[in-house]
């Protein structure tokens, strides 16, 4: 507490008593600890305004601003009670006592109000965005003073409170500015998988939400059992993430088939020791004859069943 007595003291005039005890140097230090409470409060309640504008709902900003300056108030009337020459020893013990009374009856409200101000401040979430935790994802539709408002993909409302937002771990997918998805695509053995690189790369190149900076990358990532396995990453805004995945998927596709590039399906080749024609040949395997993978140009007798995967 700020003790102010000894700059208005020694002078016959301020010591010269108004009303009861409290004298004029009282009077003016009262003032003056008022007037610069009220400035004091009134610049950081505008400052907390301009902060949390546009990031939190404006009716937990307006009680964030009253609550910071009756807070101020508070201490400046702490401030000047000596000069009102007031005896706060007994109230203070009493609301010590009532405080912690009131602090064990509601901690978990306490703690969520605390959590849900440092959420204010910290921003790691605003209202709009799509996020996920605690295996809860949806879109914030609130950040109130005591919980947080998720409204998920099948639109339930879910409240989760700010003590539990605050400690746990949140993904926040729309806080960056762009986003990847990866497709991985299976192509023929009998496909040139040149072609299909370029056909990809032409539809991805013609999507308007595609972006060029990060660049796709489309590339051969696995030789599969039954298929080369292609892998396509694209980068595209946060906002469109969804409808540009699905729209990207099919169009992919239809332009592969219209290229002659197919997909295959898992299959299993059965080989009763005769020799397999060439038009045994399966358009959606690896495009050769049981005698061509096993290295052999005749069937042995001795390998009456072979099973290729």
């Amino acid at each position: 507490m700020v003790d102010l007595s000894l700059f208005f003291t020694g002078n016959s005039f301020l010591d010269t008593k108004l009303i009861g005890e409290i004298t004029y140097g009282d009077t003016l230090g009262i003032i003056i600890v008022a007037v610069l409470t009220y400035l004091l409060a009134r610049t950081l309640s505008t400052l907390l305004r301009r902060i949390l504008a546009g990031k939190v709902e404006t009716s937990n900003i307006a009680f964030l601003a009253k609550l910071l300056k009756w807070t101020l108030y508070f201490i400046g009337f702490l401030i000047v009670s000596p000069y009102l020459h007031l005896d706060l020893s007994g109230l203070m013990v009493a609301g010590g006592v009532v405080a912690v009374a009131f602090g064990f009856a509601s901690q978990n409200t306490l703690s969520n109000f605390v959590a849900g101000v440092l959420l204010m401040f910290e921003r790691p979430v605003a209202v709009g965005d799509n996020i996920s935790v605690n295996g809860t994802e949806g879109y914030v539709e609130d950040i109130g003073l005591l919980s947080t408002t998720i409204r998920t993909y099948k639109g339930l409302f879910v409240r989760i409170p700010n003590s539990s937002m605050f400690s746990s771990e949140i993904t926040n997918y729309v806080a960056h500015i762009a986003r990847r998805f990866d497709y991985d695509i299976r192509i023929r053995y009998t496909d040139d998988a040149n072609k299909a690189v370029k056909v990809i790369k032409e539809v991805i190149d013609k999507h308007p939400y595609a972006l060029r900076s990060p660049a796709p990358s489309v590339f051969v990532d696995e030789l599969g059992n039954n298929s080369i396995n292609l892998k396509v990453r694209i980068w595209c805004p946060s906002g469109f993430w969804w409808d540009v995945k699905t729209d990207l998927l099919w169009k992919i596709f239809k332009a592969l088939r219209k290229a002659n590039i197919d997909i295959p399906f898992p299959q299993v080749t059965l080989w009763y020791g005769e020799e397999a024609p060439k038009s045994a040949r399966l358009s959606g395997g690896n495009g050769f004859t049981p005698d061509e993978v096993l290295g052999k140009s005749e069937s042995s007798p001795e390998n009456a069943v072979k099973v290729i995967k």
